[in-house]
């Protein structure tokens, strides 16, 4: 539910302008997933959400923009660890298998770590469709991947 829930969060600070945390709940209510004022408070200090500045003088919820990777790999593997079940793959392909509803924020945190071999990901409610670049990198990112889920 944690996996889902922080996926929900970076979906909706990434779709629109959201300024307090009432809103981000509101918003996630909206979604179908009650939270606490404490929950909501513990994810974003989880996700590392900052508020940065808009053009009107308002301030929004943003991920930040100098994350280190070290951060962004133990979060990964937080996630992967929780949320991730299977692997398979074809050609340049690669299948993930989540637990349902996690596959937003399995594909954010592997977006977030920006493999080079990697041209993107599309998630669903419960798998993600990893594009390689090249066949021949797909068994070196399946190695990382599964380094990712210990």
């Amino acid at each position: 539910m944690k996996a889902r829930r922080h996926g929900l969060v970076l979906s909706i600070i990434r779709e629109k302008p959201i300024e307090t945390q009432e809103e981000l709940g509101e918003a996630l209510k909206a979604e179908g997933v009650e939270v606490t004022q404490a929950t909501l408070s513990r994810d974003i200090k989880e996700l590392g959400l900052i508020k940065v500045p808009m053009p009107n003088g308002d301030y929004r919820y943003s991920l930040p923009l100098d994350r280190n990777f070290s951060d962004l790999l133990k979060r990964a593997e937080r996630i992967f660890e929780h949320a991730v079940i299977s692997f398979d793959y074809t050609e340049n392909l690669i299948m993930i298998k989540t637990a349902s509803g996690t596959a937003h924020a399995v594909a954010a945190a592997l977006d977030d770590l920006d493999w080079k071999e990697v041209v993107g990901t599309l998630a669903g409610d419960d798998s993600i469709l990893v594009i390689v670049r090249k066949k021949q990198q797909v068994e070196a990112i399946l190695e990382r991947l599964y380094k990712l889920r210990r």
